[in-house]
């Protein structure tokens, strides 16, 4: 569910298995082109199309195996309200998408375990649709973007990391892991999925939604010292909150910077999104940390400032509903 930059380059890599049966929820002109011409992959090694069954509607495709969802985090609420129809008793979920997932404290035993984040569900709709037992966790490090509808030009990295959100190294994981290694992927078994996610999201939190306000690319955010030291003091916040959940970061922000600071003149994935008139993913991605903070007693002076100021600037250019958050 989702063909864009990520989704099209995950399924293009698993419909080239002769023993794998690829479908897709797709709509428009991704749907229409799907149907006509398959999903096509461009990379280092060329151009190739995989046959791919497209329906726009998930009914005519029937129970799945695995299902990927591969949206941006705006528009799942309203995907998943649809993916009745592909779950079978078995079927995985596995959401391929940034910040924090709704199901991010299912499998804990404390005091937090199964707390609904209203920050990215705030009607409990998602976990409704996709209960807690068929999520597998995924981190995705992959760069891909679109040519065209139905045609992804993938970039650099195959990195795919999956993990049961309670930690366990279950034979369905396992057998996952497999599938996605003989597809193509550089695939890591995780014992601690959300440690994963949020060690992501500790560097795409700030470059994002700073780079989506400023238009700048991420060698000019880190190269000013004042918003290389407003980076730092919101990543110290969230490096906080992830140690009350027990989720520790052994980096500092500056050494973070200096891996993000080698890419260059990069755009992020937001920027990309504001430019394009896109809604933009800010609950995913800051206002989870500030519900985390509040659940966990940790203060998070930098990064509400950091909501406040992209949230106003998201409305006011048509990205973020102006209800407040």
């Amino acid at each position: 569910m989702g063909v864009g930059a990520i989704g099209g380059w995950m399924g293009a890599l698993l419909g080239q298995a002769a023993d794998i049966e690829l479908s897709a929820v797709a709509r428009g002109a991704t749907l229409q082109t799907l149907q006509l011409n398959g999903l096509q992959l461009t990379d280092a090694s060329g151009s190739r199309r995989v046959q791919v069954h497209a329906e726009a509607d998930p009914a005519r495709l029937g129970p799945q195996d695995l299902v990927i969802i591969a949206v941006k985090a705006p528009a799942l609420e309203g995907v998943v309200s649809n993916i009745g129809p592909l779950l079978g008793a078995d079927t995985l979920v596995m959401p391929a998408m940034n910040g924090v997932p709704w199901w991010f404290l299912h499998g804990r035993n404390d005091a937090w375990a199964g707390h609904a984040l209203r920050s990215v569900d705030p009607h409990g709709r998602i976990a409704q649709a996709v209960p807690p037992p068929h999520v597998i966790g995924c981190v995705v490090h992959a760069s891909c973007a679109m040519l065209a509808p139905a045609h992804v030009k993938h970039h650099f990295g195959q990195g795919l990391i999956v993990g049961e959100p309670n930690g366990t190294t279950t034979p369905r994981l396992q057998a996952l892991v497999t599938r996605l290694t003989q597809a193509g992927f550089q695939t890591t078994l995780s014992t601690h999925i959300q440690k994963d996610i949020w060690f992501k999201l500790w560097g795409n939190m700030t470059v994002n939604p700073l780079s989506a306000m400023t238009g700048a690319t991420t060698d000019l955010l880190l190269d000013d010292p004042l918003v290389r030291e407003f980076m730092s003091s919101i990543m110290l916040e969230a490096k906080a909150i992830g140690a009350r959940l027990g989720i520790s970061i052994d980096q500092a922000p500056d050494d973070r910077h200096a891996i993000t600071r080698k890419l260059g003149a990069f755009k992020s994935s937001m920027l990309q999104d504001a430019e394009a008139g896109r809604a933009v993913e800010l609950d995913a991605l800051v206002a989870a940390v500030l519900e985390l903070g509040e659940l966990t007693g940790v203060a998070t002076p930098f990064a509400r400032a950091l909501m406040g100021l992209s949230r106003v600037h998201s409305q006011v250019h048509g990205l973020y509903p102006r209800a407040l958050a």
